[in-house]
């Protein structure tokens, strides 16, 4: 299951998991044409792919997403959690209730109760065959994103020390659980939080000079799904032009 995969990291990071002979549950809230267009792309390079709708702000959504997935698919062998979101920039002495409650069910609530869910039944404790859980964290968790996304950048923290915590619990039972955390990467994210073009406004503070691609995330991931990286389990790997 890749969540937020109608388009930017998650749509690429879909089609080459397919190419590498995943099947693939596409997640999307309302982008229904982006994830037609994945779907699409995944069943062109021989996968299977069925579109599950869920909005992540609920804090229903995961177990109803789960429930779609069941029904779909015999087992889940690993879980992205990509799905993101960024409010418009502003300073913490400004950011509201209304503000922080989106971000955080989004981008932290959600994955944590995506990632049980997907523990029990990926869990060999439980019966499982085992599994990777792949969190979509941001080097924003490590830099605070200061006058912009203070917001975005805690829960993305908090979804780090999800990723530690989790992996100590399930290292037995079969199940790894590691993290991507990407740099500024150039995907639509900049302009839904009303910043279109942010990413080459940021360019030059990147020791490489440039933006990553969503083609460079994808490829990390599916690496940290493989048997290559059996034995990484509660790491971070951070793709952001050394940033």
């Amino acid at each position: 299951m890749v969540t937020g995969a109608s388009d930017g990291i998650g749509a690429v990071t879909a089609v080459t998991l397919a190419r590498a002979g995943w099947d693939l549950a596409v997640h999307c809230r309302a982008n229904r044409a982006g994830a037609e267009r994945t779907a699409a792309a995944v069943s062109a390079e021989g996968g299977r792919a069925v579109i599950l709708t869920a909005d992540l702000a609920d804090p229903a959504a995961p177990e109803a997403l789960f429930t779609a997935f069941d029904a779909a698919f015999p087992r889940i062998d690993a879980l992205i959690n990509n799905a993101g979101i960024v409010a418009p920039k502003a300073r913490v002495e400004a950011m509201t209730p209304d503000r922080l409650a989106p971000v955080f069910a989004v981008n932290l609530v959600a994955p944590f109760l995506l990632a049980g869910a997907a523990v029990r039944r990926m869990s060999t404790a439980r019966g499982g065959a085992g599994g990777v859980i792949v969190n979509v964290s941001s080097v924003a968790a490590r830099l605070g994103s200061a006058g912009e996304y203070v917001d975005y950048a805690a829960a993305k923290a908090g979804l780090d020390a999800l990723t530690l915590g989790l992996a100590a619990e399930v290292a037995t039972e079969g199940i790894r659980v590691v993290t991507v955390r990407p740099g500024v990467i150039a995907t639509a994210i900049h302009a839904k939080g009303g910043q279109p073009g942010r990413e080459a406004r940021i360019a030059p503070l990147v020791p490489m000079r440039r933006a990553g691609r969503p083609e460079e995330i994808a490829e990390a991931i599916a690496w940290l799904v493989s048997d290559n990286a059996s034995y990484v389990t509660g790491s971070f790997l951070d793709v952001s032009g050394g940033r």
